[in-house]
């Protein structure tokens, strides 16, 4: 099942997402699994993947980023509803990070990973990471976050900057950010300290979801 080889940021959406919710998505999954052992593809594609190729190219002065969503929108009608929701709410972060960030920013060595959970046997996904280095050479390294329902909560940040810190163990946490796009909040371990409880509380509330997702399997047996 794709709960046990999953992006970090699908998972905390799917963690704290209202019941029914949560529901929904592991039965899109769910047929998503089936398709896949009757040799079907699922389909539908990355569809935030290119807003954040375009975003990146704006904080490094390659593009941008109104003439690119703009542009994407054109190819694409799907994204005419979320695209200008994620473009000013990343915006309303950058735009207000430069005012204290010194210039010119420049690309740093974005790392990409996976963790695997040994207890779950499951993996989860880490890449697609903004990494900024500012003239002053310090780096930060922005994870996204890009649903528009559930709002990351605090503490599912903070679930997030644990497993960061967990799958990359060689970068001080405090350089860690999590950018919830469409609202433009970013969260970072100096605003949300780790509080002891991030490993406990993560495993079990991801074997809740796998539990459910075995449990919702049944009806379709």
């Amino acid at each position: 099942m794709s709960l046990q080889l999953i992006h970090l940021r699908k998972l905390l959406r799917i963690m704290y997402s209202a019941e029914n919710r949560r529901v929904s998505m592991l039965r899109a999954d769910i047929r998503d699994e089936i398709a896949r052992e009757e040799g079907e593809s699922p389909g539908g594609g990355d569809f935030y993947g290119p807003f954040w190729f375009d975003a990146k190219n704006h904080v490094f002065g390659i593009d941008d980023l109104h003439r690119a969503t703009t542009e994407r929108i054109s190819r694409n009608e799907r994204r005419r509803i979320l695209y200008p929701q994620l473009r000013d709410g990343f915006l309303l972060w950058w735009n207000q990070r430069r005012r204290w960030t010194n210039e010119p920013f420049q690309a740093a060595d974005a790392p990409k990973t996976r963790i695997h959970f040994e207890s779950l046997d499951a993996v989860v996904k880490i890449d697609n990471i903004l990494a900024v280095r500012d003239a002053r050479g310090e780096v930060r390294y922005v994870y996204p976050y890009f649903s528009p329902d559930p709002e990351l909560s605090d503490e599912a940040a903070r679930l997030g900057l644990y497993v960061l810190s967990q799958a990359l163990p060689d970068i001080n946490p405090l350089q860690f950010r999590i950018l919830d796009v469409i609202r433009g909040r970013t969260f970072s371990t100096d605003r949300n300290p780790f509080l002891g409880d991030e490993e406990r509380l993560f495993l079990s509330r991801y074997q809740n979801l796998l539990n459910q997702w075995h449990e919702l399997w049944d009806d379709y047996d």
